[in-house]
């Protein structure tokens, strides 16, 4: 049952009970627990955490701790129906308003509004800001209150948002009519312009700020050349990937055709724009999101209406527009933590495509803009630097080192002493006082005699001509590698013009190299799913519980995800749980989870274990109830193969490449291997400098938790190695604990 209105926070001893009673998880994700302790307090926030990093829980649950009700603004109907359907199926009170329903239903719901029964209210902005809506918010203030306004996709409110509205733009109202109703705006993606106007354009009251990183660690990130046959290296790559996937298209006609030629080629595949009717597009959602069919082939006006968790490929087949929509329509893949596969075609053919339709743009600012975007992809396709980087630069965000999980980190071209021509280009920048842009630098390096050259006197400069020993495209790469270096800059107002920093003088002063990548890649398969880590009997088991998932899932009409996750499965087929009590441990099982379907997955289970001769999690902790933690998991055959090539002196990532499997599964079977006591050389791995700050937080932060560590470390760490040094530390208390 939901709260009623006398209820409040004190009906749980602490947010993490209620958390587990309300959603079935044991621990928030980082700054989940923060943003909902300052949302309790009334506090307006702007939160800004990356797809699948659960911004949704940071309005639903204090909805459900406060008196009153939480109205959500959501831009999509398909959307906020699926999002509906999820927290009525944890037994959540929530509803929407909006055109699908008819007038007696729009009445029925308005009548559970305004008697307390609904704590999370879902709305369009068209319908909030419309003036007959203004009765029925002033009763419900009036009777249950307003426990807070939750702003869905706030990128949209802002002109600089890579998905401008102009409705959200009004939004600012509910402050004039309703100031003492706390405001939370949320989006995934936000720059620090983009995060301004929005605190700006809602008049948001001294608000909290929270930006949690855009870092995706569990996609991986590639680049490959579209040729003139791209088709069949599309399905190729389509047939190599598990799992459900989005094939993105600039236009309808190549929406249809793919959605075609895959439906031939036996792939159960359907079209998504806005050339079909609206009963067309949303019947074909549906399909997709209920896994009838496998693949979406969409514009890009499948984006927001998107809200399924487990895509494990979003393909890129036309470039796309702008880095920030390139984020956002990849990070539809992964969207519940397990690995997937993001993968731009790249063509210049494309790109004149997009050219051709950012010269319709009514306005010249318009346009400017929209080819600083365009060169800005341009420059992300054919870099040569770690994929991540250029993202996260892209948002304001550092990362160093390699990701280790994109084309470029996994098959790095190879690298060329270019300092010399890097002291040409950057001295030319200098002579052109950094007034102009990549190409007019470059045409004068190569000696044009273009009439703007003349006329700018360009043609008289000492270096004019001293590169022409160099393509154009050999000084475009070189241009793009000192960007992103950081040995150069370029304005971000729409005319992209070069300006020289600290580190553009140490190269003309030779006090440092300048080393480039080559642009030469071999192609690098990818697996993406994590079910190569199990046993045969486990992912036996994961597809009798993924087909028990299906049937109660059509049963119900909703998603098989809002049944349960691909994560809750896969611990299910690891744990096997056969009792009420095992079950509830399961993460994503809350109370009315367990309810619902507890005896229907643990009688599977139950008899799944039968068939096979296999021990139930409650006989697993019978035999085992003495055991160290550490060797609750079994090393396998797999494990050992990893062994071996790590004691042959490859790499982790080198490892992956070999076996072709992601960097996150090689770190998860060294990680088992070191958790064992195998014989694996952590110095290798992690060197010892770092490992002792690890171990020292660990000590400090203890072992649970691997956001604790790495906030208590800093962003120079990643998780690779904070598992590896927490496995070793977890051996050694281990040890410790029985001697």
């Amino acid at each position: 049952m939901p709260l009623s209105a006398a209820d409040s926070a004190s009906t749980f001893p602490s947010l993490e009970k209620a958390l587990k009673h309300f959603f079935g998880y044991d621990e928030f994700r980082y700054r989940q627990r923060t943003v909902i302790e300052q949302a309790l307090k009334g506090r307006d926030s702007l939160v800004v955490m990356p797809t699948g990093g659960g911004k949704s829980l940071c309005y639903q649950l204090p909805a459900l701790l406060k008196v009153g009700v939480t109205i959500v603004v959501s831009p999509l109907i398909a959307l906020m129906q699926d999002q509906v359907q999820a927290l009525q199926d944890n037994g959540i009170a929530a509803t929407f308003l909006n055109s699908s329903l008819s007038q007696s239903e729009l009445r029925s719901r308005e009548a559970r509004l305004l008697t307390g029964d609904i704590k999370l209210l879902y709305v369009a902005p068209e319908r909030l800001l419309n003036a007959s809506f203004w009765p029925l918010l002033q009763r419900l203030q009036q009777t249950v209150g307003i426990s807070a306004f939750a702003i869905d996709e706030a990128h949209c409110v802002s002109e600089w948002g890579h998905d401008f509205r102009p409705e959200y733009r009004q939004l600012y109202q509910l402050k004039q009519q309703l100031p003492q109703v706390p405001i939370m705006a949320l989006t995934a993606t936000a720059t620090e312009r983009v995060r301004t106007d929005i605190v700006q354009q809602l008049r948001l009251s001294d608000p909290q700020i929270y930006v949690s990183g855009f870092n995706r660690q569990n996609l991986y990130y590639e680049v490959r050349p579209k040729p003139k046959q791209a088709y069949a290296q599309l399905l190729a790559l389509v047939r190599q990937q598990a799992g459900a996937g989005i094939i993105y298209c600039l236009s309808r006609k190549r929406v249809d055709e793919v959605a075609f030629r895959l439906r031939q080629d036996g792939i159960a595949a359907l079209p998504y724009h806005a050339g079909l009717s609206d009963d067309e597009r949303r019947e074909n959602q549906a399909r997709f999101i209920r896994d009838d069919v496998r693949i979406m082939v969409a514009t890009i006006a499948f984006g927001m209406g998107i809200n399924k968790p487990d895509v494990r490929f979003v393909i890129h087949y036309d470039v796309p527009r702008n880095l920030e929509s390139y984020y956002q329509e990849a990070g539809r893949a992964g969207r519940d933590g397990d690995p997937a596969h993001c993968a731009i075609f790249f063509s210049y053919a494309d790109v004149a495509t997009v050219e051709f339709l950012i010269n319709q743009k009514p306005s010249e600012p318009e346009q400017r803009i929209a080819r600083q975007q365009l060169r800005q992809i341009i420059n992300y396709a054919e870099s040569a630097v770690c994929r991540r980087k250029i993202q996260l630069s892209y948002f304001g965000e550092s990362f160093a080192g390699s990701c280790g999980n994109c084309d470029n980190c996994l098959s790095p071209p190879p690298v060329e002493d270019w300092t010399v021509e890097a002291q040409k280009f950057l001295s030319c920048v200098a002579r052109c006082r950094e007034r102009f842009g990549m190409n007019h630098i470059i045409d004068v390096l190569r000696g044009s005699q273009k009439k703007r050259i003349v006329e700018l006197g360009h043609d008289q400069l000492s270096t004019h001509g001293i590169g022409k020993d160099r393509s154009v495209d050999e000084w475009r790469t070189l241009c793009r590698s000192l960007l992103h270096q950081d040995l150069l800059e370029e304005t971000t107002d729409g005319y992209s013009v070069l300006r020289l920093n600290a580190g553009s003088w140490q190269v003309l002063k030779q006090q440092i190299p300048v080393h480039i990548h080559v642009p030469q890649r071999a192609e690098t398969a990818r697996k993406t799913s994590d079910d190569a880590q199990l046993s045969p009997e486990e992912s036996l088991l994961l597809g009798r519980l993924r087909s028990l998932r299906k049937r109660l899932a059509d049963e119900q009409y909703v998603p098989p995800y809002v049944v349960f996750s691909e994560a809750s499965l896969r611990q299910m087929a690891q744990q096997r749980p056969v009792t009420p009590a095992a079950f509830a441990q399961i993460s994503g099982v809350g109370k009315r989870k367990l309810e619902q379907y507890g005896d229907t997955f643990t009688g599977e289970i139950a008899q799944f274990c039968r068939e096979h001769s296999l021990d139930s999690a409650a006989d697993l902790a019978d035999s085992s109830a003495a055991a160290p933690a550490a060797q609750s998991r079994a090393v396998a055959d797999t494990h050992f193969v990893t062994q071996t090539l790590h004691q042959q002196g490859l790499s982790a990532a080198e490892i992956a490449v070999e076996r072709g499997l992601r960097l996150g599964t090689i770190i998860n079977h060294l990680t088992l291997l070191l958790e064992a006591g195998e014989a694996v050389e952590l110095d290798r791995l992690v060197s010892p400098e770092r490992q002792a700050p690890i171990f020292a937080a660990i000590e400090k932060a203890g072992p649970h938790s691997l956001r604790s560590i790495r906030d208590e470390l800093g962003e120079t760490f990643d998780y690779n190695e904070i598992r590896l040094v927490r496995a070793a530390w977890e051996l050694r208390h281990s040890s410790e604990g029985g001697s």
